[in-house]
């Protein structure tokens, strides 16, 4: 598959919250970097994170644009309460080797009713 098709596949899991047909998508050594958090390394820790992610809230990708480049997808994104983002994801032999995503996390806590970091600091 392209790097867009895998995309395309990966948003359809993501909006069935399925963490365990997301992970299968990764290579086993792979890297996902949400920018608001620390990077993530490997298939079993992705697929916490999704798990740990849809447990705590509902969340939905509705692709705006996506686009190729080589072995690189672009994903921009919203969601239905108005969290705008963006993707990059390295794709090699079908699977995501490396996906950095941009978003605001602030926002995201706001519009979900969510706990806000402490500001202590």
């Amino acid at each position: 598959m392209r790097p867009g098709e895998v995309v395309k596949v990966w948003v359809e899991r993501f909006n069935r919250a399925d963490a365990a047909g997301l992970a299968a998508l990764y290579t086993d050594d792979a890297i996902n970097h949400q920018t608001p958090e620390s990077p993530v390394a490997g298939r079993a820790a992705i697929q916490r994170m999704f798990a740990a992610g849809f447990a705590g809230t509902a969340m939905v990708c509705i692709v705006e644009h996506l686009f190729e480049d080589g072995e690189w997808a672009i994903l921009e994104w919203r969601d239905p309460l108005g969290l705008r983002g963006c993707g990059f994801f390295h794709v090699v032999a079908d699977r995501i080797v490396f996906q950095r995503g941009y978003w605001d996390k602030l926002t995201f806590l706001k519009l979900r009713g969510l706990a806000l970091p402490d500001s202590d600091s």
